[in-house]
């Protein structure tokens, strides 16, 4: 048997969406260590397996590593379609659980594609691979124009800067009870008619916030400076989708922000991928504060959810 074990992912914002540009989406995120999900795997003659997606991940594991079967059970699993990479940990989860319980390699990034991940943000492969804080380098624009290749016909974005997230650094996630954020079909839709509008002018100014924000903070441990970069390319981000989810945030998103911004403890904050989950960068000395702030953001904003202070992983997917 095989136990593969992963955590979620934050997607701060892309950093070019306009087919003027050289290379199309290009992404700005990070790995936390929780939620998590587990995956567990053992050889078997057919796919046996009780959860849908999982099932489906599995069948095609199996057919692209050339086995006859496995037996996966989905032991924890991040929750869906609401900005913490569901899709690409689970699927690489299967992938990984399903190669090593036959005494495979994985080869993720290769197969990745195959599995329908990576079409656009190479973030959630990189953060299974090895985590951490990662830029992509996006796709060529020529390529997928105004739609994604079809599945596996594209390469995942490779790796154009990966550091390690200081270990005391936290992230306070604010999950309202909201609808889930656009996945699939709603969101390859929303995402053309993004691209096909989008101005050029804002993915220069994301690459200004980029490099002389964002990298240099990262690089310097600078948490302050880090969440407040972080919280530019999100609102820079936010002005593209703005017709598609109603606003520069979708809301209720957007008084989270508002909230959680306005709070000591918080440094930055933003929108992960199509939310509704909205983040805070935090450190250790003010993780309490923030949870309050999370909290206060909720009952200001009129909604029920959750919220949970987490920490940075810098390690990939482990296996057992």
């Amino acid at each position: 048997m095989a136990r593969v074990e992963t955590g979620g992912r934050l997607h701060v914002g892309f950093c070019n969406l306009s087919l003027s540009r050289d290379r199309l989406y290009g992404s700005v995120g990070l790995a936390l260590d929780e939620p998590r999900v587990v995956v567990d795997a053992e050889r078997a003659d057919t796919v046996v397996c009780d959860h849908h997606n999982a099932r489906e991940h599995a069948e095609r594991a199996c057919a692209l590593l050339g086995v006859d079967g496995a037996h996966v059970t989905v032991r924890e699993e991040l929750p869906r379609h609401v900005g913490l990479g569901s899709g690409t940990q689970l699927a690489l989860a299967v992938l990984t659980a399903v190669a090593r319980a036959h005494g495979r390699d994985p080869r993720v990034r290769e197969r990745a594609p195959e599995l329908g991940r990576g079409g656009r943000s190479g973030v959630g492969v990189a953060a299974f691979e090895a985590g951490g804080f990662v830029l992509d380098a996006g796709h060529p624009t020529e390529r997928f124009t105004t739609e994604r290749p079809a599945r596996g016909e594209w390469d995942v974005p490779p790796v154009s800067a990966r550091h390690a997230v200081p270990e005391d650094w936290r992230f306070v996630l604010v999950c309202p009870d909201a609808d889930p954020g656009k996945s699939e079909s709603g969101e390859e839709e929303s995402m053309r008619s993004v691209v096909e509008r989008a101005d050029g002018a804002l993915a220069d100014r994301i690459a200004g916030a980029v490099t002389r924000r964002v990298l240099p903070a990262i690089a310097t441990d600078d948490v302050d400076a880090f969440g407040a970069a972080v919280a530019e390319v999100g609102r820079l981000n936010g002005a593209w989708y703005a017709d598609e989810q109603g606003g520069v945030y979708r809301p209720p998103a957007g008084a989270l922000v508002d909230e959680l911004t306005a709070s000591p403890a918080v440094t930055g904050a933003g929108q992960s991928s199509w939310g509704p989950v909205v983040y805070g960068v935090t450190d250790v000395s003010r993780a309490d504060a923030a949870e309050d702030a999370g909290w206060s953001a909720l009952d200001a904003a009129g909604v029920g959810g959750d919220v949970r202070v987490v920490e940075p992983r810098n390690v990939g997917a482990l296996v057992e």
